[in-house]
């Protein structure tokens, strides 16, 4: 059969939207390597945040939004948009499927391209899933060796790529990336949070879940020491990242995805231990930028 040939499964893919689906844990360069694909090598795409807590309005340092000078341009969905109100606290899994679905068909009928852009799996498998139950949670531990548990069938021909990076240097950046979060001004803005009495409990229901926000929580209002709740956002975000990855694994293992893996943790590295701006993005060019470029186009020509 030549490679050309047609299939039932290659009439099958052609008639489904096509999007590129960029995964990974937090800290590992997901959304600087969006923005590069987006802006410089796919001008024609937009950017759907899948990201459970940046979805929310307000605490954008804490949450680590994208400052909008960053973005270059790029449009993006879904970040920083949605307020928690008494009859809808919480933007939920489901929510994400039926907003992101609605906003795949306006980028797609608009002949742009969808990048999906985040950490939170639990959004990526709701959206992606050709079934998908609400009420049951395919990431249980207590389902997690199952892989009958997870729906194989998509909505939309994907293009995965897995950002990953090795643990230790990840855990080092994390770490750092807390404290730049902190001079940046996280401090203050979580002291203007709990200080606001206008915000209230409700608009809070969804952001109260971000990493910060209950930690930094024990120190404004019951005199926890600082270091404390510094330690404990640290701890926190790296228990997140590694929770992150098991969530992808079970992804490719039990739902069969076609990850196609990007590391990052040469260039991490660099950037870390100071060796020059230009060094660095040398080598996040040619062993981040370079390798997905490829496997967009690749996909794209399929």
């Amino acid at each position: 059969m030549s490679a050309h040939a047609t299939t039932p499964e290659t009439v099958l893919r052609r008639n489904k939207k096509k999007i590129v689906v960029i995964m990974g844990p937090t800290g590992c360069g997901k959304t600087k390597l969006s923005i590069d694909l987006a802006s410089r090598f796919f001008p024609s795409s937009e950017i759907i945040n899948s990201d459970k807590i940046q979805v929310y309005r307000g605490l954008d340092i804490t949450t680590n939004k994208l400052p909008l000078p960053e973005r270059k341009n790029v449009r993006h969905h879904l970040l920083g948009e949605f307020d928690s109100s008494d009859s809808h606290p919480e933007f939920t899994p489901s929510d994400f499927r039926s907003s992101a679905s609605k906003l795949i068909s306006r980028i797609t009928s608009r002949r742009r391209l969808p990048f999906v852009v985040g950490g939170s799996n639990s959004f990526i498998y709701a959206l992606l899933a050709k079934k998908f139950d609400p009420k049951f949670d395919v990431f249980n531990d207590s389902n997690s060796d199952s892989k009958s548990v997870f729906c194989k069938e998509l909505r939309y021909d994907c293009c995965f790529i897995w950002v990953d990076v090795s643990f230790p240097v990840l855990n080092q950046y994390l770490a750092r990336r807390v404290d730049d979060m902190l001079d940046s001004g996280m401090f203050e803005e979580l002291a203007e949070y709990f200080e606001n009495p206008g915000s209230g409990s409700v608009t809070k229901c969804g952001l109260k879940k971000a990493i910060g926000v209950p930690e930094f929580e024990r120190y404004f209002k019951r005199g926890a020491p600082y270091e404390e709740a510094v330690r404990a956002v640290k701890d926190n975000t790296w228990q997140l990242a590694k929770r992150q990855v098991g969530k992808i694994v079970r992804l490719r293992e039990g739902a069969g995805w076609d990850l196609k893996k990007v590391d990052t943790t040469a260039a991490i590295t660099a950037a870390m231990e100071g060796c020059g701006r230009r060094v660095v993005a040398d080598i996040w060019e040619k062993q981040v930028v370079e390798p997905s470029v490829k496997i967009v186009k690749q996909f794209l020509m399929e």
